[in-house]
């Protein structure tokens, strides 16, 4: 089955433009040290201030609507983007959003995707968790889901569960359907890039990401830097989510542990701290391309990239994509360290 035959309801603007990062190139060394970078800026897909998970929503929302629900649930930390953009997505496809998010404040403040939550009139519902474990679904996370769920259904409402980050099968469509449209814009410019660098989280972007190279023979290796643990937990999810994606399209392509590279070096403490090459990265990004990165995710994936660059793990005359998945808004929850 063609991934044009699944069902898809439209949220983001799409091609996202794929561009050259001449000056990011020049500040870290020029020709003679760096690769060329070409930046796919999926941080331009236009819903709620844009992201990857927009690309991931089509193909949820579609599904929620194809079942009918009323309401749309999912959970992430108090800073997610994906929380953020499925009340966003709620919003446009007539439906109620809850959102289960994890803080280790109990009463956080309203600012970053916080703010733009209660903005897009989501019920939000926090679960105090330590900082470092942000993104954990654990049990008082899955007892509160299924305590929302049961109340929404006492309403009359019909909810829809996302998990987290959108990872599902249903959810990794969107980067089948994204790897789709980048290759055709590499071939289109004669490009034959080696790596294809992004921040890899709950696996569900890699998910696509893997299979869609597979499927439509992309010339790049999929290249996860992580921001969060769990490596082998982790694997195992991103093959099985990708093999469910595959089953819904009917190809006999499959996904194993093999085809997976996860770089675990520039997780710092954990999920959602930045560490000092993190914020570097975002501060060189804003200075020589007028590009924001984010502390949590984009900003420790350009971290990776940049080392790569330094240590000469790439070679200067290789081209590499940089996968931008959006996440500015979690700027504004880290000010004082941005700027210190």
């Amino acid at each position: 089955m063609s991934i044009g035959a699944i069902p898809r309801f439209p949220l983001a603007t799409l091609p996202t433009p794929l561009q050259e990062a001449v000056r990011l190139r020049q500040a870290l060394g020029g020709p003679g040290r760096c690769p060329r970078i070409l930046l796919k800026r999926d941080d331009l897909t236009g819903l709620a201030l844009g992201g990857n998970k927009a690309r991931k929503l089509e193909y949820l929302v579609a599904d929620a609507l194809r079942q009918g629900a009323t309401a749309l649930i999912t959970t992430g930390a108090v800073q997610s983007n994906h929380a953020r953009m499925t009340a966003a997505a709620a919003r446009l496809a007539g439906l109620r959003a809850s959102l289960v998010l994890t803080s280790a404040d109990p009463n956080p403040p309203a600012q970053g995707n916080l703010l733009l939550d209660h903005l897009l009139g989501a019920e939000v519902h926090i679960v105090p968790a330590p900082a470092d474990k942000a993104l954990a679904v654990g049990d008082a996370v899955e007892e509160t889901i299924a305590r929302v769920a049961a109340e929404l259904r006492a309403r009359g409402e019909r909810p829809y569960v996302i998990p987290v980050g959108g990872s599902s099968a249903v959810g990794a469509l969107g980067y089948v359907a994204g790897t789709l449209e980048l290759v055709g814009q590499l071939a289109a410019a004669g490009e034959a890039p080696t790596r294809l660098y992004y921040a890899s989280g709950s696996r569900g972007t890699q998910a696509g990401l893997v299979l869609g190279a597979k499927l439509y023979s992309a010339p790049y290796q999929v290249y996860g830097i992580a921001v969060s643990g769990g490596g082998p937990d982790k694997d195992a999810h991103a093959c099985a989510i990708a093999n469910e994606a595959a089953a819904l399209l009917r190809v006999e392509t499959r996904v194993t542990p093999a085809d997976l590279v996860t770089d675990e070096g520039y997780i710092g403490e954990g999920y959602g701290i930045p560490t000092e090459a993190c914020l570097e990265a975002i501060r060189l990004l804003a200075r020589e391309e007028a590009i924001f990165l984010d502390p949590s995710y984009t900003g420790k994936a350009m971290a990776g990239l940049i080392d790569h660059v330094r240590r000469g793990v790439i070679r200067p005359d290789e081209t590499v994509i940089f996968l931008h998945t959006g996440g500015v808004p979690a700027n504004f929850a880290h000010g004082e360290r941005l700027l210190a």
